[in-house]
């Protein structure tokens, strides 16, 4: 294993770091257990005060799990971690950024899953879009995932993963809304049906416009709802 020596200058945040891209390149996988503060001191030339530190750093990122008498463990992807409080309603800066992130990557999911689709991916949309107006938030983030799994990249669904669990407070919200307003819960229904059929017909420039009409219209109206609370 090629690891550098630390120099003097902040040793247990590169130590941190060290550990960090270790883990991102795979070295150390989720639910592994981390070598023990001995190992990791040999390991980097450093002393057990500089080690201690960076695992209660990575501790408190959420990377790692300290175990008394057990070791250090590396935890399991969790995305509501890398918010400090993911029950909590996003603001408008947060909302923009999240749907500018939903733009760039679920359009190219409806492409994709325009292309690699398969009669069970098309029965299971066809499903939740009938059930959503009856159920909600639920169907609509399982149509949504539906598509991000019938394009086929583990990848791009984590993330799916991960914007819906950070907006999902608001978009439960919003679906409440939604009872109240059944124009415009129609017009979400209608481009939920409109972005299943250019699936299902194989159109993956028109299923990328679609899903991009269906994004801005969602974005506006939580920019609205958001207004109106402050």
């Amino acid at each position: 294993m090629n690891v550098k020596k630390i120099s003097t200058r902040k040793i247990s945040e590169i130590a941190a770091e060290q550990i960090e891209d270790m883990i991102a390149k795979g070295s150390f996988k989720p639910g592994d257990k981390l070598p023990s503060v001995r190992e990791l001191c040999e390991l980097f030339g450093v002393g057990r005060s500089a080690v201690r530190d960076a695992l209660t750093s990575l501790q408190g990122k959420g990377i790692v799990q300290v175990k008394q008498g057990e070791g250090t463990y590396i935890t399991r992807f969790d995305s509501s971690k890398l918010f400090n409080n993911p029950h909590l309603h996003p603001d408008i800066k947060d909302i923009q950024e999240l749907f500018q992130a939903r733009k760039m990557v679920e359009t190219g999911l409806a492409e994709m899953a325009a292309a690699n689709r398969s009669e069970e991916d098309l029965a299971l949309m066809k499903r939740l879009i009938s059930d959503a107006a009856l159920h909600g938030w639920e169907e609509d983030y399982q149509f949504h995932m539906a598509i991000a799994r019938a394009a086929g990249n583990d990848i791009l669904i984590q993330f799916v993963q991960f914007i819906s669990e950070t907006l999902k407070k608001s978009m439960i919200d919003f679906h409440h809304y939604l009872e109240t307003r059944a124009d415009i819960a129609r017009k979400i229904e209608e481009q939920h049906l409109e972005i299943y059929l250019s699936i299902k017909n194989k159109q993956p420039d028109q299923a990328h416009k679609n899903m991009v009409d269906h994004l801005e219209l969602v974005e506006k109206l939580l920019q609205m709802s958001i207004l109106q609370e402050q």
